[in-house]
């Protein structure tokens, strides 16, 4: 079997995401400005497409950093976007920009995620979600979605899990098809065999007519805490880590759980 040059292995990766996306040659070529003929060859390999090529079709199929810089290096080019840790001088303003929104959110609990789910950062009001989670599973690398739908986690003390799991593996499933990681395909199917957790979202028809976002219900002590939430993005990343970074941040869904998380804040505890 000959192997696969450049060009064919990059054209490859440029097909599979063409059809990921449900385009045709020639939809992609015309939102490209090239024409299906010249697309075609590179798909297959018979023509080698130029950097700014392949960033331009990149662009066009909406790729994440990651994946743009595993298009350009397949066709033998250096990558378009660093990768950096959030420990690195670099970074450091962003670390730091980070650690005051979650400060400045609380008594209410926020958390960084990277894209793999994995908890990045986390201001004290956590407490309140993971209070009875097994520590192994806050262990680091601890990953968000485990840690809620595990039997061992947050699950028992989620009163509406059916529909909050069917909303979170929603998302999940959403951002493997826009991704394509291996790695979240292997959450999915880790997380959709947890005990009573929903991989399809429950007909609309159960909802409140006048619920406006799915609030999270969950026992804390004796009593009933609501939430709901939010996700923050950076909108020009130009770095892998910071693209796929994350705030999500959970507010009172009514003023019983705002003042039990003032008054456990002002107590310094749960």
């Amino acid at each position: 079997m000959a192997l696969e040059t450049g060009s064919a292995h990059a054209g490859r990766l440029l097909r599979e995401w063409r059809e990921r996306r449900n385009l045709s040659q020639l939809r992609l070529a015309s939102a490209s400005a090239i024409s299906a003929r010249h697309l075609s060859f590179v798909e297959t390999g018979r023509a080698r497409a130029s950097r700014t090529m392949l960033l331009h079709l990149a662009e066009r199929l909406d790729l994440p950093l990651r994946e743009r810089n595993r298009l350009l290096l397949a066709a033998g080019y250096a990558p378009a976007y660093g990768e950096r840790s959030l420990d690195d001088d670099e970074m450091r303003a962003v670390r730091e920009a980070l650690e005051r929104l979650l400060a400045a959110h609380e008594p209410y609990p926020a958390v960084v995620v990277d894209r793999g789910w994995s908890l990045v950062l986390a201001n004290a009001a956590v407490a309140f979600l993971t209070d009875g989670v097994d520590p192994e599973l806050l262990e680091p690398p601890a990953n968000a979605l485990r840690a809620t739908l595990h039997p061992h986690g947050l699950a028992p003390r989620i009163l509406n899990f059916a529909e909050w799991s069917a909303h979170l593996l929603h998302r999940l499933r959403r951002e493997l098809e826009a991704t394509g990681d291996p790695a979240l395909e292997a959450l999915f199917e880790e997380l959709r065999g947890y005990p009573g957790v929903r991989a399809d979202p429950l007909p609309a028809d159960g909802a409140a007519p006048a619920q406006v976002v799915l609030p999270l219900h969950l026992r804390h002590g004796h009593r009933r805490l609501s939430f709901f939430a939010t996700v923050t993005t950076f909108g020009t990343p130009a770095d892998v880590t910071l693209a796929e970074l994350s705030v999500e941040a959970f507010y009172p869904a009514d003023a019983a759980t705002a003042a039990v998380l003032r008054t456990g804040a002002a107590s310094g505890g749960g």
